[in-house]
């Protein structure tokens, strides 16, 4: 049966907590269609929003196919003068949250395994620790440091994207902050990231599927240490779906037809598409099974 696990980090940064729950993490659309091999994991925590989620919860063997393609995906809304910051400020902060979602899980080269530079490049330097703990990530993966709570990539001595398509859903809203002069944006998105073996004769094809959530918060660079048209990222947690529950070198570890499960399923069963709630996950350090694939 299809398997979960989760567990949950906290991360200080000079500007707020960081609740970075660890990481929980293409193609042609008729490969969407196919069903997820037995030994699915997920891999996540819980994700935030309160706010009713766009439609993507339909019941069916493929709700993928229903989803826009790659950044097609994040449609931004109307930007307006928010928390004492001005329409421009806010419109430039939710479309350095765009870029950095497509940085950091639509990029070619980072869904690849190379080095994700692009979205690296867009978080603000003075968020010192933020960065620190990423290029640790990066350099050292482990399940304390697992870059997988931000980015998504995969081993390409294992296995490499199923063609050029990930599909995509999800919302952004904005609010203005707790602090005077400043606003939050959240964004949560579904990526679906179909993937194959990485040898001559593949023929399988398997989907690893991540739900990542952000908060960003903006500030006004005349009150605060900001970098104006870079992101300060206030929070983040991430799901994966299919992918080992025991591996943690930074990468996913889709199963495919025929492999061997992994462990035992236990704990609550979870739908991986179900986005009319918060998205509940399982206790850290579960494998819980996951209702349809």
């Amino acid at each position: 049966m299809p398997r979960t696990r989760s567990r949950r980090v906290a991360v200080n940064t000079v500007c707020a907590l960081l609740a970075a729950a660890a990481a929980t993490l293409a193609l042609r659309p008729s490969l969407l269609t196919d069903r997820l091999p037995d030994g699915l994991t997920f891999f996540g925590t819980q994700a935030v929003d309160t706010l009713p989620l766009p439609a993507g919860s339909e019941r069916g063997p493929s709700p993928a196919l229903r989803r826009a393609d790659g950044a097609a995906g994040i449609v931004l809304p109307e930007a307006r003068a928010t928390g004492g910051l001005s329409k421009a400020r806010v419109e430039g902060a939710l479309r350095d949250t765009r870029d950095f979602l497509i940085a950091a899980d639509l990029d070619p080269a980072t869904l690849r395994g190379e080095r994700p530079q692009a979205a690296l490049d867009l978080i603000d330097p003075a968020d010192r620790t933020l960065l620190d703990r990423l290029e640790t990530s990066l350099a050292k993966p482990s399940e304390k440091h697992d870059p997988l709570m931000m980015f998504s990539r995969f081993d390409p001595a294992e296995v490499v994207p199923a063609g050029p398509v990930v599909k995509t859903r999800g919302r952004t809203t904005f609010e203005a902050g707790e602090r005077d002069g400043s606003v939050e944006i959240h964004a949560d998105y579904t990526f679906v990231l179909p993937v194959t073996r990485a040898r001559v004769d593949a023929d399988q094809v398997a989907r690893t599927i991540v739900r990542r959530v952000l908060t960003v918060e903006v500030s006004d660079p005349a009150t605060y240490e900001v970098t104006p048209g870079k992101i300060w990222i206030a929070e983040y947690r991430a799901h994966i779906y299919n992918s080992s529950c025991t591996v943690f070198d930074g990468y996913p570890h889709p199963s495919f037809p025929g492999d061997a499960p992994e462990s035992d399923a236990s704990g609550p069963s979870q739908d991986l598409y179900d986005r009319s709630t918060a998205g509940i996950a399982p206790e850290p350090d579960e494998c819980a099974p996951v209702s349809r694939t």
